[in-house]
């Protein structure tokens, strides 16, 4: 098709709570609540209108002052996080990062939850904030595998009192996936699978029971498994790979149309 050199505005306008979560710095509603409180400006003017339209071409966006830019394409990166790493974009104490392994990747990407900083595997990265957001929401319960080696061997009733639900502050936790992959004379090696993510979950629920936590290692992140690679690579997702992650938090097309504000 040629270009007679005329674009149809409407083409490039965009509510500006969308145009903030597709820049991938938060989700809708949070950039809502932010618009809300006066902290988003439009051409330097502060906007609290919800649902105010922006040119994502022309208009100037900024949250508490920072320059806000649409992303020009949506990433979502699953890396072998290794041991001894931490889950974050930057530490001030200089210990080592996820992002230390993105070498290569120009998009910048932000960790989907967060793995123990002795724990490996399976970790997500993404610049779409309202995937991640979705990803981590309690409500869709989005299931992470993990092989947990834990010191001594598990009895039926612990095994039971894991799969039912442990008492941990925040209340008592989601019933889990346990089966066991592997028994040694003082410790043994669990398949774990959480539909939650509270703080050093794995590691508190196995101290509750009687099983100490010595190793984490995360096997898959819903329908998205780890496989083959190798520590400390990543890899970008298929876009077969990226539908299946958005039909588990119900993003289906009819889904994102619906909600699509």
């Amino acid at each position: 098709m040629c270009d007679d050199g005329k674009r149809d505005a409407s083409s490039t306008r965009v509510r500006l709570h969308k145009f903030i979560a597709q820049a991938g710095i938060t989700s809708r509603r949070t950039a809502e609540r932010w618009i809300a409180a006066g902290r988003v400006r439009v051409n330097g003017v502060v906007v609290t209108t919800l649902g105010t339209l922006v040119d994502s071409l022309r208009d100037e966006v900024r949250v508490d002052g920072r320059v806000v830019g649409r992303v020009a394409a949506q990433q979502v990166i699953l890396l072998h996080k290794p041991r001894w790493c931490l889950t974050t974009v930057r530490d001030p104490r200089g210990r080592p990062t996820v992002m230390d392994c993105l070498q290569g990747l120009s998009t910048r990407v932000y960790p989907v939850g967060r793995l123990d900083w002795d724990a490996s595997g399976a970790l997500l990265l993404t610049n779409d904030g309202e995937l991640a957001n979705r990803l981590m929401h309690p409500r869709y319960g989005v299931p992470k595998v993990y092989r947990v080696e834990v010191r001594g061997v598990p009895s039926a009733e612990q095994m039971e009192l894991w799969r039912r639900g442990v008492r941990l502050r925040e209340g008592v936790t989601a019933p889990a996936g346990v089966k066991l992959v592997r028994r040694f004379s003082d410790s043994a090696w669990l398949e774990v699978t959480l539909h939650q993510g509270w703080y050093r979950q794995i590691k508190r629920m196995g101290e509750a029971v009687g099983l100490p936590v010595l190793k984490i290692h995360r096997t898959a992140y819903g329908p998205i498994r780890l496989g083959r690679l190798p520590v400390g690579h990543w890899r970008r997702l298929s876009a077969q790979e990226v539908r299946r992650l958005r039909e588990a938090v119900m993003w289906a097309p009819e889904f994102r149309r619906s909600h699509d504000v």
